[in-house]
């Protein structure tokens, strides 16, 4: 069983809550602490003997991530039944496995039932404990720790004075401006503000129902090497997430994804970032109205949970506890009604860079790539580029444009430096703007060259 840090009465325990850890899973002694039932381990251990042939008792403790005496305690069942024979010695007084005959029918059979082989799930129960402890709404952030979070990039005091207490508030926020103006870049340094790791399981478990959990795509494992601690290793420390969707997203990424085949079934979006931050990147252009996505959040984001659909039609109850930021190009107003405005109380403009932050860009753009800040060469930029089209600033355009030169000094064996001639190089293709009326044009003439032919 996992726990919370407070109630851990070992020394080790006791340092990890003076350090400031809020969650352990603590390392399990047995099949109970486990809260896995022996046959559900036996099945495990034979469908990875089936999947990987003989192998030692070590190897599979490591693959399903369980104490080495609880696998060993394992096999030795199997072996009793002669479902499992030992094929070799191997080292520190451990045996090489392999299944019977009659051990790979009844492998077979357990595959058939479910084909899940991996590290051993967690009871749902364990992970619900997990993400209470873990929240990122039980500590509300300090201004100095979203300064801290923003350094590097270019926030102005007015518009954290706004983020601050949006996000101390656990609810949806949503992000709207012009396009480039960093409103992903923000969702992943809000999530920094809570603190940087988490522990989250493998795999959970519902009764039969395996929920396969870790992903990733989403998952970044963080450094295990300056950790003495032990732990269970079903779990696995993570940086906080931030998972990001745009116009892919559709209703059934929102509930449990059962594979009927392989009889496991996947964690929807919102589960994986529980503990963390989810972005819904251009909203209003998904392939689900707004409405709809929000018809289906109205509870969760009210009551801090969800409730998810179980391949067997079993309602289960799970947390919803992340902070939701939606990020449109279009105005809040525009997409939703007031009563769905409400529930989502903070709508925060993200404007365009003027002149002075856009330098204040491009120096924090120069230290980044790895060229000196020449502020002449962004006055030349503006002079040349921007004021006489009236164009608009975006806080994108000084990382995309030194990329561009840096590129272009590679290509032509030159050093990499900040020079309006450098600039005025790839400008033509940076800035380059199709006018839709030729667009059209041309797709007409194309047309009725087609026709001819």
């Amino acid at each position: 069983m996992s726990t919370i840090a407070p109630a851990a009465p070992d020394s080790s325990l006791l340092s990890l809550l003076l350090s400031g850890e809020r969650f352990w899973p603590t390392d399990p002694r047995s099949a109970h602490d486990l809260g896995l039932s022996e046959p559900f381990l036996e099945a495990l251990v034979a469908k990875l003997l089936l999947a990987s042939g003989s192998t030692s008792g070590r190897t599979v403790a490591s693959e399903l991530c369980l104490p080495f005496k609880i696998a060993e305690a394992t096999l030795e069942r199997l072996r009793t039944r002669r479902l499992v024979t030992h094929v070799a010695s191997s080292s520190f007084n451990d045996y090489v496995y392999g299944l019977s005959d009659e051990g790979r029918k009844r492998a077979q059979t357990f595959h058939n039932e479910c084909s899940y082989v991996g590290p051993a799930p967690v009871p749902v129960m364990d992970y619900i404990i997990s993400v209470e402890a873990q929240a990122i709404g039980d500590e509300p952030i300090r201004r100095a720790e979203l300064i801290d979070a923003f350094q590097d990039i270019s926030i102005e005091g007015e518009l954290q004075d706004l983020l601050g207490p949006a996000i101390n508030s656990g609810s949806g926020m949503f992000l709207y401006g012009a396009p480039g103006n960093g409103k992903s870049t923000l969702a992943n340094r809000i999530t920094s503000c809570f603190g940087q790791e988490i522990w989250l399981p493998h795999a959970i478990i519902d009764g039969r129902q395996i929920i396969t959990l870790f992903d990733p795509a989403y998952h970044h494992v963080a450094d295990q090497t300056g950790n003495a601690n032990s732990y269970d290793t079903r779990w696995v420390r993570v940086r906080r997430p931030t998972v990001v969707v745009g116009g892919e997203l559709t209703m059934d990424n929102l509930e449990i994804r059962h594979d009927p085949v392989s009889n496991v079934s996947e964690a929807p979006l919102q589960l994986k970032s529980n503990c963390g931050c989810l972005l819904i990147d251009d909203f209003g252009r998904q392939r689900i109205s707004p409405e709809e996505l929000l018809n289906r959040w109205i509870v969760p984001l009210e009551n801090k949970h969800d409730f998810l659909t179980l391949p067997t039609g079993k309602k289960l109850q799970v947390p919803f506890e992340q902070l939701i930021i939606f990020s449109t190009n279009l105005s809040p107003a525009d997409l939703v009604d007031e009563a769905f405005l409400r529930r989502i109380p903070y709508r925060i403009e993200l404007k365009d860079p003027d002149d002075h932050e856009f330098h204040s860009l491009f120096q924090i753009a120069a230290d980044k790539v790895g060229c000196f800040y020449e502020p002449d060469a962004v006055d030349h930029l503006l002079a040349t580029y921007y004021r006489p089209f009236e164009r608009p600033l975006r806080r994108c355009h000084a990382r995309d444009l030194l990329l561009q030169v840096k590129h272009y000094c590679t290509y032509n064996d030159l050093q990499f430096e900040m020079r309006a001639d450098y600039f005025d190089r790839v400008a033509g293709g940076f800035f380059t703007e199709i006018d839709t009326k030729d667009l059209l044009a041309h797709h007409d003439r194309d047309a009725k060259r087609g026709d001819k032919i």
